[in-house]
């Protein structure tokens, strides 16, 4: 039996790390799962020992508010690496904490695997050295991340990106009936899953959401909530409005894919979400907002001309990205109008998001994450 320890520290990560655990079950069943995670991973199997919901954090500032929790989780992990000795630790994404727990582990001789490359290309080249000295092999899921790791001699695996499958599956099956508002326009509104985003990203969503009804009365919007928890902080946002504002807009719990690929196009936090639209081809917005501290502390550090990864896989702009101050309800209305008729710039993008899908699935046949991890974890 082989024992690995797992640290996926938010709700994306814990998605795609239960892919993994699931597809690395289909090939062999001999390992036992531990470490940090949430309901995904807990529903394969994975003894949790801490809570990736507790874990979602996003910003400088906002994580050193709350540096004793972390730093108290970390000596957690360590000792529990000790304790465990096991046979491998597998890490996905979430760097910040994912990384200094690498060098504890590999300090200690054991075999580091990481899954979702920390986006070292955008904010942190220097840290690229440091990866290939402590990872033993690294699952990256953007094509184009193979060559940023090329010269290091760190084994670079392009796994596809984890959610091409799931996604073409959505689109194979019956699409449910979904409580929308009655209305002629439906737009997707994907304010994001973490308190903070809902608490930043939500309201000028709102606002743009407001100006399109004003400009046409038809225009209706569904907000997929990521849990129960989210669902109602965002029924608190839209409390007390005008009756008329608030019948336009629905909120359901789960369901993403499902409400996207209904809308006729979507306004989406910028993270994962923009892949996933971009997949179930629905033209979108990109938004987002942060702490005025952290937002220009990331200008200093990252070096990327787009914040959407579906630009940063295209290569150009080729989703409207509304950051910070520029998120106005006015800009964005302007760029959501002609995705929401059969124009060139609808088209344009359409054509575009297709190209992107292309870029994700890859070129051939590629081994799934699962499949490599089976195969490192030797017999």
């Amino acid at each position: 039996m082989k024992r690995v320890m797992i640290v996926a520290g938010e709700m994306s990560g814990d998605q795609h790390a239960a892919r993994l655990v699931r597809g690395l079950r289909a090939v062999r069943g001999d390992v036992e799962w531990f470490g940090i995670g949430g309901d995904a991973l807990r529903r394969e199997g994975v003894r949790t020992v801490v809570d990736a919901h507790d874990m979602a954090v996003v910003g400088f500032f906002e994580v050193l508010a709350r540096i004793a929790f972390f730093r108290r989780v970390f000596r957690q992990m360590v000792a529990l690496l000790d304790a465990e000795k096991p046979d491998a630790l597998l890490l996905v994404d979430y760097p910040g904490f994912n990384l200094r727990l690498a060098a504890q582990a590999h300090a200690r001789g054991i075999p580091v695997l990481y899954y979702v490359s920390p986006q070292v290309w955008a904010w942190h080249r220097s840290r690229i050295p440091k990866m290939a000295r402590m990872l033993d092999l690294l699952m990256v899921i953007f094509p184009f991340e193979v060559d940023v790791f090329k010269s290091t001699g760190l084994r670079t695996v392009f796994v596809g990106h984890p959610l091409v499958d799931s996604v073409r599956r959505t689109l194979a099956a019956p699409s449910p009936e979904l409580p929308w508002p009655a209305g002629g326009r439906r737009i997707a509104i994907l304010p994001g899953s973490r308190r903070q985003e809902i608490q930043r990203v939500l309201p000028p969503m709102l606002a743009a959401a407001r100006e399109l009804r004003q400009r046409e009365p038809a225009t209706v919007f569904l907000i997929p909530a990521a849990s129960v928890e989210i669902a109602a902080l965002i029924e608190a946002q839209l409390a007390g409005r005008p009756a008329a504002e608030r019948a336009a807009v629905a909120v359901v719990t789960g369901q993403m894919r499902e409400v996207v690929r209904q809308a006729r196009a979507a306004m989406v936090c910028s993270g994962t979400a923009t892949v996933e639209t971009a997949l179930l081809k629905c033209p979108m917005i990109v938004v987002y907002r942060t702490a005025r501290l952290t937002y220009w502390f990331g200008r200093m550090i990252i070096r990327v001309p787009w914040l959407g990864m579906v630009n940063l896989i295209a290569n150009r702009t080729l989703c409207p990205e509304f950051i910070q101050d520029a998120a106005t309800p006015a800009a964005m209305a302007d760029a959501l109008e002609p995705l929401l008729e059969d124009t060139p710039a609808r088209q344009a993008q359409l054509a575009g998001l297709e190209k992107v899908a292309r870029a994700l699935e890859g070129a051939g046949p590629l081994k799934s994450a699962g499949e490599v991890v089976a195969a490192a974890l030797g017999a």
